[in-house]
């Protein structure tokens, strides 16, 4: 899976929307497909018009824990953009991810302005859920 930094290089180079789409859909097709037994409802995004599931794994210490996520859903774009959210979040501690604003990165890069508003509110509901998840866990 691509790392932050090498999707906000590769987004710089692009220059049109068209081949960043396409980009975004390499991103998806190169995220690991969730299991079938992790596809439940506790683990689907609400607010997403696609299907979304999103499982959250933490490590270390109880009090601020190294959190990492897989995810996955039934549309392509959706996919890709669930892989800048993973690479955005996944590893980091739980009192960072919750300070993390990921939507000041994806502004940076020029992936906001181009997405439908459903996708928009989808990759919003994603985000939300994962700072959430992690301010909980970092008050724990």
């Amino acid at each position: 899976m691509a790392s932050l930094d090498q999707i906000i290089d590769d987004f710089t180079f692009l220059d049109d929307w068209e081949d960043r789409y396409r980009y975004v859909i390499e991103l998806g097709k190169a995220l690991p497909e969730l299991p079938e037994e992790k596809r439940t409802s506790e683990n689907k995004v609400m607010g997403c018009a696609s299907q979304v599931w999103l499982v959250t794994h933490t490590t270390g210490d109880p009090d601020n824990p190294v959190m990492s996520f897989e995810g996955d859903s039934d549309a392509h774009i959706v996919r890709g953009l669930v892989a800048i959210v993973l690479a955005t979040y996944s590893g980091k501690a739980a009192t960072e991810i919750a300070g993390l604003d990921a939507f000041e990165i994806f502004s940076k890069i020029g992936l906001v302005e181009n997405l439908s508003s459903q996708r928009s509110n989808g990759l919003r509901s994603m985000v939300n859920r994962i700072r959430e998840e992690a301010r909980v866990r970092a008050a724990a």
